[in-house]
């Protein structure tokens, strides 16, 4: 009986080895592993399918474009405009990414919409339906291309075809899955918030490093200014597709802070004042860096910048550089607030506080912070005054955050300045809260440090009727030294809970 067992036992087959004690759980790989390879390698050939032939030509409009899924850890749709830049677009939250390369601009389709101006009523349902069409074939596409990818080198790699068409069949689901993500996150109203960035020939890098920034400083000013023209130009020529776009009757107000006594802020300014068709601009302080008498001969550009210049004191601002900016017969567009003072320029009625610091007399911050807390008590007294008298201020300004959040639920909107980086908060009481950075990129001592500061400033646009805040562009250039620039447009998502003052005529300014 032992012999016919042995006989019918099966013998192993020549090259292979038997199978120890055990069964075969004992020779398998761990199925962790094993997932974990099929995972890799799915991965990595559908991103190289994606690379290889994942990529659609297709008009849109006038233009020729190339639409492209790309791997991402925070989707969104980015399209280029090579060498200009880029225009990003928050559009959904996915492992894929949308890339449309604009690749030129057809003369023919160009030249007959000159010639034919009517057909700019349809360009829109054009448009939209090219894109639509590339859609489709992009998908096709992306899936025809992943599945071979993953496929493929599931073949090479396991030299199995049940183990290579199972990497296939993954690589579609977890594609069927990001588009099901992509359709689910899909925000159509991004398009309202654009953000442009890019990398312009006329960039400063024509200075050189920090040190000759120092020595040319007139030739990198206007190097910047014109980086912040044309970046604004460009923006200006994105915002035609059907987005969120300013209204002429608009209020435009031009946000800036902390400019701590660098020149090139004034030409910064100018640029963003003829760009962009300000209407006010409101400093929130520290325009100086020690505010002694010498450096008042900085202040001088400020009356030829073409607009109304509100400014509120700083810590850095002495009482003799408030002084200073009070000649009226020198500085006829200057409005200096103090002590809740509230004027009407330009259509706004602002109220503002100086800081009632400077900085040498500084002595801790627990001091600093009871200090600027009386001073926003005082402004936000000043402002209800201003309401119970009929004239209700639209917009609050203080030099330190502290103090312009005790104007909580007293006005619509309140601007400080102080902390060099942007903060923008809806308070409790319903007033906006904007913080800008540095319009002045920390002013000349960010040369000292290894990191310079960026340049920032914001515009803001309020409806003229009930001046109420509906966007604003927040700028932002590169600094000292560095070359890039972005422009993103942003929308209130909350209302306001403060009333302001009933529609008035504009009153207009000195």
């Amino acid at each position: 009986m032992v012999r016919v067992r042995q006989f019918l036992r099966p013998r192993p087959r020549p090259g292979r080895r038997p199978r120890p004690p055990g069964g075969p759980l004992t020779v398998s790989p761990r199925p962790f592993v094993r997932a974990l390879g099929l995972v890799t390698v799915v991965l990595f050939g559908a991103w190289l399918g994606l690379l290889v032939v994942g990529s659609v030509r297709t008009p849109v409009g006038p233009m020729d474009t190339t639409m492209t899924l790309r791997p991402s850890l925070t989707g969104g749709t980015k399209i280029n405009v090579s060498p200009l830049g880029a225009l990003e677009l928050d559009s959904h939250h996915a492992p894929v990414r949308l890339d449309v390369d604009v690749d030129r601009l057809d003369p023919v389709r160009s030249q007959a919409l000159v010639q034919h101006p009517e057909r700019l009523a349809g360009l829109q349902d054009e448009v939209g339906g090219d894109v639509a069409a590339g859609t489709r074939e992009l998908a096709v596409r992306s899936c025809v291309a992943v599945v071979s990818g993953a496929t493929a080198l599931g073949l090479a790699v396991y030299r199995r075809p049940r183990r290579a068409l199972a990497a296939g069949g993954l690589a579609l689901a977890l594609l069927a899955a990001s588009g099901l993500g992509a359709y689910a996150t899909w925000n159509p109203k991004s398009v309202l918030e654009p953000r442009f960035s890019g990398l312009l020939s006329s960039a400063p890098s024509v200075v050189g490093d920090a040190r000759s920034i120092v020595t040319d400083f007139d030739v990198y000013q206007q190097e910047l200014a014109r980086l912040v023209t044309n970046v604004t130009k460009l923006y200006d020529a994105t915002s035609t597709l059907p987005v969120y776009s300013p209204d002429p009757a608009t209020l435009r107000v031009l946000h800036v802070s902390d400019i701590h006594l660098n020149p090139a802020a004034w030409h910064i300014i100018g640029s963003l004042v003829e760009q962009y068709d300000i209407d006010v601009i409101i400093d929130s302080g520290d325009t100086m860096d020690h505010g002694a008498a010498v450096e008042n001969s900085f202040l001088d550009p400020i009356s030829d910048l073409g607009a109304p210049y509100i400014w509120v004191r700083g810590n850095h601002d002495s009482a003799v550089t408030q002084k200073y900016l009070e000649q009226k017969k020198r500085f006829r567009n200057v409005h200096v607030l103090d002590e809740g003072r509230a004027v009407s320029v330009g259509g706004l009625r602002v109220a503002g506080i100086g800081d009632p610091q400077f900085t040498p007399d500084r002595t801790g911050p627990e001091q600093a912070e009871d200090v600027e807390g009386t001073a926003g008590d005082r402004l936000a007294a000043a402002l209800e005054e201003q309401r119970r008298a009929g004239t209700p201020v639209d917009i609050a300004v203080a030099h330190e955050p502290e103090a312009a959040r005790r104007t909580d639920g007293s006005v619509p909107l309140a601007l400080a300045g102080h902390v060099h980086h942007r903060q923008n908060e809806l308070m409790k009481g319903g007033t906006r809260l904007m913080i800008e950075g540095s319009t002045g990129g920390g002013g000349l001592r960010a040369v000292q440090n290894k990191k310079p500061e960026q340049v920032l400033a914001s515009v803001l646009y309020l409806d003229r009727s009930t001046r109420r805040l509906q966007a604003w562009d927040e700028i932002t250039l590169g600094g000292l030294g560095l070359t890039t620039a972005e422009v993103s447009r942003h929308l209130p998502a909350e209302k306001t809970a403060v009333p302001s003052a009933p529609p008035t005529s504009p009153t207009p300014s000195p």
